[in-house]
């Protein structure tokens, strides 16, 4: 038998292992020039929303009566400047559209197609690129939360009013404020899985997360439940600080700390589970 009559074998190309997955979505997400510049004026952005309260209490403190002055500091509410209603706004909006626009960009310019030939384990690539956002978006939550409680902390301590990270309360408004970056992009990441197409996604981020949260009333049960199990209704139950308020239907910051869980779990197997069967 000669060298021509054996058979030809061909040797089968290896799986992509999940490590190089994920490297490769990190070169990808790195790649685009909007990532940086999108991460760099968010944070801005939320600190800047933080730091601006904390300085208007520091401007006008010598001009509040002395029961308000009592009020503020027996009740805490420095830590209501540690990270403000509207900077969680921005941050939902920011996170949410990064983790939209992540998934989408590869459909709008048709890279996915390439993509999905040379990784047919859809799936796993998917999961591979919601880790990455997840990644980035906690460093990016860390990163503001940390700097916002930081500098407003800061300012109200030149009055005698700032308190450290060690206080009861404190350390549990930055970490949620900085695992709703994270949860949030995951979520935004599941609707560009579904929608596909980047205005379509920003869209639904903003109704999903900001505008349904925000109409869902606290003054009936189901309305409340429903509110409870919201990003954004989470965030404000861990982040809660300053005098107590009167709750009909109160809930405890387990349950908040769950829907964080819930919300980032369920967006990622909705994202992964988007591109299975589906044509490009």
């Amino acid at each position: 038998m000669t060298t021509l009559d054996l058979p030809v074998t061909s040797a089968a190309e290896p799986r992509a292992r999940f490590r190089d997955l994920v490297a490769s979505e990190w070169l990808k997400l790195w790649s685009l020039r909007s990532t940086g510049w999108s991460l760099l004026l968010g944070a801005l952005a939320v600190v800047a929303f933080n730091f601006g309260t904390a300085w208007d209490h520091y401007r006008y403190w010598l001009q509040y009566d002395a029961a308000s002055r009592a009020d503020f500091v027996a009740n805490d509410m420095a830590l209501w400047d540690a990270f403000t209603y509207n900077a969680a706004l921005v941050l939902i909006l920011a996170s949410a559209a990064m983790g939209a626009v992540a998934v989408v960009g590869e459909y709008g310019s048709g890279l996915i197609r390439t993509t999905f030939t040379a990784v047919p384990a859809r799936g796993t690539l998917m999961a591979a690129k919601v880790l990455v956002v997840a990644v980035v978006q906690a460093a990016f939550g860390a990163v503001v939360a940390g700097a916002s409680f930081w500098s407003t902390q800061a300012m109200l301590s030149a009055r005698d009013i700032g308190l450290p990270i060690t206080h009861p309360g404190a350390a549990r408004i930055v970490v949620a404020s900085a695992l709703l970056a994270p949860v949030c992009a995951v979520a935004g990441a599941a609707l560009g899985a579904l929608l596909r197409k980047s205005a379509i996604s920003v869209v639904g981020a903003v109704i999903l997360l900001l505008l349904v949260p925000a109409v869902l009333s606290d003054r009936r049960h189901l309305t409340a439940v429903l509110g409870h199990a919201t990003p954004l209704h989470a965030w404000q139950r861990l982040a809660d600080a300053g005098p107590p308020a009167e709750e009909l239907f109160p809930w405890s910051a387990g349950g908040a700390w769950l829907v964080y869980a819930l919300w980032a779990l369920g967006g990622a197997a909705v994202t992964v589970l988007a591109v299975r069967g589906r044509d490009q």
